[in-house]
């Protein structure tokens, strides 16, 4: 053996005998085998995007399309967070700081008369609280959703302004091009500043999944100025340019789930019939009786048996369906699913067989909490910055006489004052929430408009007022008396409450049913 392989095998034992030394590490961080497919690459929002969006879009359409719970998941999200629509009150105020009624009914008068299908929606066809829901549920659908505001005027309503609704497919999602537009780049279809800020939007002319009229139908591309876009997405990440879908991480659970049905009920199907197989007992005979078409196949009709050939038998097959162990497994990956969407199981499937009224109660409550933040949010992402683009146009165009022009443009923020009223839940309880919001009132804790609005569906404490008053009004007319609330007045200070009733008692009795019952106190 030669000297430098000597040196390098007495290398060798020296490394061995070193100790090792140990190194702290975050389980979350350790590679293993059980590890491997675990994603350890970085990468940013719009990398990931860039590499899902268009599978994970077109997959989570064909899941609302076609699975059950994937299409009752979006109607809940629409229900709970849109419902019936988004409520709108203005709330101007006059120099006194009381509100200014002849402006603020100008102003819903305006909008209550714009929000026709004709009027907002450019293809005449969505009402403004059925638009609301559209674009819920494309938000659910897709992860986003797209408004171009167009400042012309459409149908009987005389303001210049309408919403065309542009699906997340429209966008030129492969249209990049880098600095074209001074320090600006294009993301996604997206053109960015420096900060991420949007600057504009690539849409295709037409979507590229559309009927193709004539073979000389084209497809092109137009830039549109950020300013007339409305962009709604939940933003997990910054800078994210788009989103992907609500459900990117059920969706595969909810794939496999439909499809674990359709399999189980197919075999279910072929249970319900008799099956079996034919066994030829002498090995040395001819296999089976040919048919006329030359096959050795029968088909047995229902309640019936067929007569088979000489050394044959007949094997029944046990069926083993519908299968007892489909109904918890099921369950189980359903809850998985609630918990991904974010809703309670009981809401998405429907069963209540699972829990008890404490529990469904709590999961209720749970989720009405996720619900209004997803409320808020929608008002901060649209409502919000639109109904000033809707007011400036309704303004500027002369249909609100109520405010004149010039006070309008010397101070905007004034008219721009608003309260959105969307919708509320009513009571689980009745009995015990009606008494404990009376007493949370009556000891300073909370306000019957912050009751009025968890709990009106849409309405405010002036709504109700008002219906309340014409409701009384109304009855009177009619000579009905209808019960109302009234406190009884507290006795005056200083005087001891009355106690006719105790007249001609023994003063022991007396003091002994004041003692007990709390009377002859001050107030």
């Amino acid at each position: 053996m030669s000297v430098f392989k000597r040196l390098i095998l007495q290398l060798a034992r020296w490394t061995q005998a070193l100790p090792r030394v140990q190194q702290r590490i975050y389980s979350i961080a350790k590679n293993s085998r059980l590890t491997a497919g675990w994603g350890n690459q970085t990468t940013s929002e719009d990398t990931e995007l860039s590499s899902s969006l268009v599978n994970g879009r077109n997959r989570a359409r064909a899941l609302t399309r076609d699975a059950p719970y994937a299409k009752r998941a979006r109607t809940i999200v629409q229900n709970n967070v849109i419902g019936t629509g988004i409520g709108m009150q203005a709330k101007v105020v006059n120099a006194k700081g009381d509100l200014d009624d002849r402006v603020n009914d100008g102003i819903e008068e305006a909008w209550e008369s714009w929000c026709g299908a004709k009027s907002c929606h450019t293809g005449g066809e969505l009402h403004f609280s059925d638009l609301e829901r559209v674009m819920m549920g494309q938000i659910f659908d897709t992860g986003e959703v797209f408004a171009r505001v167009h400042n012309r005027a459409f149908g009987p309503s005389l303001i210049p302004i309408a919403l065309e609704l542009i699906e997340p497919e429209r966008v030129a999602d492969e249209f990049a091009v880098a600095a074209q537009y001074g320090h600006t780049i294009v993301r996604l279809g997206v053109e960015t500043d420096e900060f991420h800020r949007p600057v504009a939007y690539f849409f295709r002319s037409t979507h590229p999944g559309d009927l193709r009229l004539t073979p000389q139908t084209q497809t092109k591309i137009e830039r549109v100025p950020a300013q007339d876009i409305f962009h709604p997405r939940i933003i997990e990440r910054w800078p994210s340019t788009r989103a992907m879908p609500w459900m990117h991480a059920v969706a595969r659970k909810l794939n496999d789930m439909d499809a674990t049905t359709e399999a189980e009920i197919t075999a279910a199907r072929g249970a319900a019939c008799y099956m079996g197989f034919i066994e030829n007992v002498d090995p040395a005979a001819e296999f089976g009786v040919k048919q006329e078409d030359g096959t050795t196949e029968i088909e047995i009709s229902p309640a019936t048996v067929e007569r088979l050939g000489p050394n044959e038998k007949f094997n029944f097959a046990a069926p083993n369906r519908p299968n007892s162990q489909l109904d918890p497994f099921m369950r189980m990956m359903l809850r998985e699913v609630a918990a991904g969407i974010g809703c309670s199981y009981e809401s998405l499937s429907r069963d209540y067989s699972q829990s008890n009224y404490s529990s469904s109660r709590l999961a209720l409550l749970d989720d009405r909490d996720l619900w209004r933040v997803l409320q808020l949010w929608f008002i901060r992402m649209f409502r919000m910055d639109f109904h000033k683009r809707w007011l400036q146009a309704a303004v500027l165009s002369g249909n609100i006489a109520a405010i004149p022009k010039e006070a309008y443009a010397l101070n905007m923020a004034k008219y721009e004052k608003v309260s959105f009223k969307p919708r509320g839940w009513g009571w689980i309880d009745p009995t015990k929430e009606v008494d404990a919001y009376a007493k949370a009132i009556e000891q300073g804790f909370t306000t019957v408009t912050h009751v009025i609005a968890q709990t009106g569906d849409g309405r405010d404490i002036e709504d109700v007022l008002r219906e309340r008053a014409q409701e009384l009004k109304l009855a009177k007319s009619y000579g009905i008396e209808l019960p109302t609330f009234s406190k009884p007045e507290p006795p005056v200070i200083g005087q001891p409450a009355a106690e006719t009733a105790d007249e001609g008692k023994d003063p022991a009795v007396i003091a002994a049913e004041k003692m007990l019952k709390g009377k002859g106190r001050y107030a």
